[in-house]
């Protein structure tokens, strides 16, 4: 039997050009993503009745991952990078075929020029991330609140203090200053190889936020605009 081939649907905007600082998980931070139809998709007749549903799954392509770089073992950040599971075990974007998962809020539908466009919360996707499919969120059936969940059978939680000077956080929106602190909290930084005081770089909503973290408590030294020179 022929493989199928599979064209992206859409192309989502979001406010993060880099995979540094996404969010491990779709739902952990309210950030918005606008879905963006391509040509050949941009009718209202595909999204007829969407407006009915919350939550949407959005199946979509891993971007800078080939095939040929899938492992059967890895080493989940939630488990610090220290210890292997099976990759169908885990999340990893190391995988036979670079496909994620992610449920989102529909916020609304809006009429652009571009045609209908899907504005959700919640992604945990790039920029640009190739949508694949959009399947409606069914609570009854995707749903399973008491189910075990392996080595990752709780949230993500805030670990880190976050001080942001004033001054650089005003230089993002109210809602953006909100989010960022969220995700500064959630601890941005690899899962190995940390080290007390050194400085990291995370991209979001059109500026590079450079912090490093002592003793648990994350301090941003600056913001600049994204593409200036970023801290290594």
């Amino acid at each position: 039997m022929a493989e199928q081939e599979f064209c992206a649907i859409a192309h989502i905007r979001t406010a993060f050009p880099e995979k540094f600082g996404i969010p491990r998980q779709s739902g952990l931070v309210e950030t918005e993503g606008r879905i963006i139809f391509e040509s050949a998709f941009r009718t209202a007749d595909a999204i007829r009745g969407i407006e009915g549903f919350e939550y949407l799954w959005l199946i979509w392509q891993f971007e800078g991952t080939k095939k040929k770089e899938w492992s059967a073992l890895v080493r989940p950040p939630r488990l610090g990078g220290k210890e292997t599971m099976g990759v169908f075990a885990t999340r990893s974007p190391y995988r036979p075929n670079g496909i994620g998962l992610s449920s989102v809020k529909l916020l609304r539908v809006e009429e652009t020029e571009e045609g209908p466009v899907l504005v959700v919360s919640g992604a945990d996707l790039r920029d640009g991330t190739a949508i694949l499919d959009i399947k409606p969120y069914l609570p009854y059936a995707d749903s399973h609140p008491q189910a075990k969940a392996g080595f990752a059978d709780t949230p993500p939680e805030e670990t880190l203090a976050v001080f942001f000077p004033e001054e650089l956080l005003e230089r993002f929106s109210l809602e953006q200053r909100e989010q960022a602190k969220k995700l500064l909290a959630l601890d941005p930084r690899p899962r190995y190889g940390d080290q007390d005081g050194s400085r990291y770089g995370m991209a979001f909503a059109g500026k590079n936020i450079v912090f490093s973290v002592t003793d648990q408590t994350l301090t941003v030294l600056d913001v600049t605009e994204y593409g200036a020179e970023k801290a290594k």
